[in-house]
């Protein structure tokens, strides 16, 4: 898809590297010179130096012919003024970025006044992933597939647990439920386990099932933690906001700390039932006053990586079960011990990946059949949601009777509202969702597992 991206901030440049990896033709417009050298030689990408809002600079980007412009600028307004130029100019659909509140209020009027396909809120996006981290605390981080109750959920082993030694063929046998594992992570390295593989302390652990399936699986094996009544936000700005909302809609009581008391008095009003404190979050102070000792949860929302690390490492120090911790930079990941900060969330990944996968959708109804895609294992491994068309190879035959590659698995096959956890006998049919897990790299269609159809 002929795809263009105005602004090359981080949501931008993200979304420029995802979609240009998936194969999709982007051209990024900036004004900043600067940036667009860069974004040239880092992206095979066509970059535009210019003013987004302006005609001139949309038709030298191809707004006329455009099948997508995502308009990702820092401001609001020069993103709708965007939009609405390059609606006009002939491009099919375009996707904005709002982050106001007041906005955000009025979005269907929006989308329908303005010829607007999508508009997406990031902080509400961010707030939406750190909420399904909460209300499923015995995760890391947990993905739903879109056809179904099936869900990813990354698991880091403990030491000496139930699961440390455990051969995957028998862990149906010893924990009574169905479940897949997909991808171990162990160190720097990335497997696709069969039955004879051995869990280990420390590993990272890629599981798929349905969502009763998985519970039980988490409670037999003694890595059930028991859902979250409380929770201290530490930071105070839009993504707070929007937690706050949803975690008191689930029935959690919020706490928040935040040193600005323009902005705790701002959060008063929009978060009533909130209990705001004006004070220093990274007071260890200020945080057993707040109880942290026996908060279930904790939240590190400042616009400060090391503060966000360093407290949050002091809330596990303090015995919380669950914490979520916000970083801005990438590398993070790889420098954490994910035995003690298990759940990091960098926003521009979140919202770059609700994009790609609103893309996927828009590609899917040409000719592509994948539906939703997950990075996984620090981004060394992908899961995939595929709809089986008409003509697949796979059609028909038994598993057992395919010759599946052997760097990929098959974790589920969705037959209408119907989802199994195969083996061997298993058949995917016409119209099937079938999700599969790779360390292979990118895969076109479902047809890619099979070995003579992947050269």
């Amino acid at each position: 898809m002929k795809i263009i991206i105005a602004g090359a901030g981080r949501i931008g440049t993200e979304l420029t590297k995802v979609l240009s990896e998936e194969g999709h033709d982007i051209t990024l417009i900036d004004e900043n010179a600067d940036i667009i050298y860069h974004a040239s030689n880092a992206y095979d990408v066509i970059c535009v130096e210019g003013n987004a809002t302006i005609a001139e600079t949309l038709v030298e980007a191809g707004a006329d012919t455009a099948d997508i412009l995502i308009a990702a600028t820092q401001k609001d307004e020069v993103n709708m003024v965007c939009g609405i130029s390059a609606k006009k100019l002939g491009t099919k659909e375009v996707i904005v970025r709002v982050r106001e509140t007041e906005y955000m209020k009025q979005s269907e009027f929006l989308r329908d006044a303005l010829g607007i396909s999508f508009i997406i809120n990031p902080e509400y996006e961010c707030a939406k992933e750190i909420s399904r981290i909460l209300r499923f605390p015995s995760a890391a981080r947990v993905e739903v597939f879109s056809k179904s109750s099936t869900e990813l959920v990354e698991h880091h082993v403990r030491e000496d647990g139930k699961l440390d030694g455990v051969k995957l063929k028998d862990l149906e046998r010893l924990f009574k439920a169905k479940v897949l594992v997909g991808i171990v992570k162990r160190g720097e390295e990335i497997f696709i386990p069969n039955g004879e593989f051995a869990l280990k302390g420390g590993d990272t652990l890629e599981i798929t099932g349905l969502s009763n399936e998985v519970r039980k699986f988490f409670i037999s094996a003694g890595e059930y933690r028991r859902p979250i009544k409380d929770v201290i936000i530490m930071g105070g700005g839009r993504i707070s906001v929007y937690l706050a909302s949803l975690l008191i809609d689930s029935g959690i009581d919020v706490t928040v700390i935040e040193m600005d008391r323009a902005q705790c008095e701002r959060f008063c009003e929009i978060v009533p039932k909130a209990h705001v404190i004006c004070a220093d979050g990274t007071s260890n102070e200020v945080l057993l006053e707040e109880n942290i000792k026996n908060v279930g949860g904790f939240v590190a929302l400042t616009g400060d990586d090391g503060d966000n690390i360093v407290t949050s490492m002091y809330a596990s120090k303090c015995g919380v079960e669950k914490i979520v911790t916000k970083v801005n930079r990438d590398h993070y990941s790889d420098i954490i011990d994910k035995t003690i900060l298990e759940s990091l969330v960098t926003p521009k990944n979140v919202i770059a990946q609700q994009l790609a996968r609103y893309v996927r959708a828009m590609d899917n109804s040409m000719e592509s059949g994948m539906e939703s895609l997950y990075r996984i294992a620090d981004g060394k491994a992908e899961a995939l949601e595929f709809r089986v068309s008409t003509g697949a190879k796979c059609i028909g035959k038994p598993l057992k009777d395919l010759r599946i590659r052997k760097d990929m698995i098959i974790a589920a096959i969705i037959h209408g509202s119907k989802a199994q956890i195969p083996n061997g006998n298993s058949v995917i049919s016409e119209g099937d969702h079938v999700i599969v897990i790779t360390a292979a790299g990118r895969l076109n269609d479902i047809d890619s597992i099979i070995e003579e159809a992947a050269g």
